[in-house]
């Protein structure tokens, strides 16, 4: 059988695992970007918390996603939560050293004129300064994005949803009926999606940046 023929005799079990892998990535997704932001905010002010939190970052990417599920499994059985907590951990990495490095760049004049014409912290924050390092925040929000999609394919090695479960299906199988056409169609099949959901990103970002502001 070849790729095509193999890709439309399971075109709805591919279309459905690849909205399991979508919506994994972008559910992790949301959860990373809220934690990186409230960890950014809390952070960013301080010279000494902003070296541990890009610090953090930076090791934390460093660890090997596989290695790490692995040592997941131990407390956490179901494969579904065991995911989520992996992808929502190495997605707020990048989404948090973008944040503070964005919010870092806020000009210090604008937020003093903004508490000047009574706005409080919470108000300032909200109104001048995560708008302004927004731009940067979304282009850690992409990149986070991005790697998401291979690690959620990882994630299928402990029963996780998405399409990696075709690739470790044919990578199991070498040599044998439809091996590499298993992987082959999973691996596509998160191109696609990464290539779909940066799409979708960029337009958000852009929709959601103030026009004065845009490059």
């Amino acid at each position: 059988m070849n790729f095509w023929e193999f890709v439309q005799d399971r075109w709805s079990l591919l279309w459905f695992q690849g909205y399991q892998h979508l919506s994994l990535v972008v559910q992790s997704l949301v959860l990373a970007t809220i934690i990186a932001l409230v960890i950014a905010v809390l952070t960013y002010r301080s010279n000494v918390w902003t070296a541990v939190a890009e610090g953090g970052a930076a090791v934390g990417l460093t660890i090997p996603s596989f290695a790490l599920l692995g040592l997941l499994i131990a407390f956490i059985t179901n494969g579904v939560v065991l995911s989520v907590v992996l992808l929502a951990f190495y997605g707020s990495l990048p989404i948090l050293r973008n944040a503070v490095v964005g919010l870092r760049r806020v000009d210090p004049g604008l937020v003093e004129s903004a508490r000047g014409m009574g706005m409080g912290p919470f108000t300032t924050l909200v109104r001048l300064q995560l708008p302004l390092a927004w731009p940067v925040i979304v282009t850690g929000v992409r990149v986070s994005a991005q790697m998401l999609m291979g690690i959620a394919a990882i994630a299928a090695y402990a029963a996780g949803p998405g399409l990696g479960s075709f690739i470790f299906s044919g990578l199991s199988r070498l040599e044998g009926a439809n091996a590499t056409n298993l992987a082959w169609a999973g691996i596509l099949g998160i191109v696609v999606l990464a290539i779909v959901l940066d799409l979708v990103l960029g337009l958000i970002g852009r929709l959601t940046t103030s026009r004065g502001i845009r490059v």
